[in-house]
């Protein structure tokens, strides 16, 4: 927890005719920084007790870190960029300080043209910036299946988008994972079933490798 900035004011008697005179006592505390995560089923929790999830682990994460966030949930499973360009509106209510935004498994599974899902990044970024919120963009890693142009493509929009809206960026949601030396052992030990997200101990590993980027965006929204 952050602690708040106490100011005491001189509380001074002086003795006049038997008066006491209180010149001045005032406490001032510092409010929580809001930070709105939007993203998808990695944002979300999917598939992880309550408490296990991104958003929860980073809370306590910050909270090691000394800092006094409030993070909200804006992760909806199944979401693509498209989903969270019709809602960013409605998710940067007038108490949110910042912005994460993890969007773009889903248009990867889904084949969507890259055109398409950097238009919808950059309506997200253009809604924030217009708000004057800063933005942490997090990237997602394109498989080589859908071939070099779309990987290529796919892959440069985060980093050009965050560049021309002045947002901090990371790579990749899951590179913490995908970095493991032993990939076989990464997806036992840090994936649930499906290999498509994370477990517990992988989100904790995720979370070690973004929080420091998540410090550096509530320095920004100070």
């Amino acid at each position: 927890m952050r602690v708040p900035y106490v100011g005491y004011g001189l509380i001074r008697g002086i003795r006049n005719a038997g008066l006491v005179t209180i010149l001045s006592a005032a406490v001032v505390y510092a409010e929580p920084v809001t930070v709105a995560a939007m993203g998808d089923s990695l944002t979300q929790g999917y598939g992880l007790p309550a408490d296990q999830g991104f958003v929860p682990q980073l809370s306590r994460w910050l909270e090691t870190q000394g800092t006094d966030v409030q993070l909200i949930n804006a992760g909806v499973s199944g979401d693509t960029t498209a989903g969270g360009l019709s809602r960013i509106d409605w998710t940067l209510t007038e108490d949110v300080d910042a912005l994460i935004v993890a969007l773009g498994g889903n248009d990867l599974l889904r084949g969507i043209d890259p055109t398409v899902s950097r238009a919808n990044l950059d309506g997200i970024l253009k809604v924030a910036t217009e708000r004057g919120l800063p933005v942490l963009l997090v990237g997602m890693d394109a498989p080589a299946n859908y071939g070099a142009d779309f990987e290529r493509a796919f892959d440069s929009m985060y980093q050009e988008l965050a560049k021309a809206y002045g947002a901090l960026y990371h790579p990749n949601f899951l590179g913490a994972i995908a970095a493991q030396e032993d990939r076989v052992a990464a997806l036992r030990d840090f994936m649930q079933g499906d290999g498509i997200h994370p477990n517990a101990q992988g989100v904790a590993l995720i979370v070690e490798d973004l929080g420091p980027e998540v410090l550096k965006l509530i320095s920004h929204s100070e």
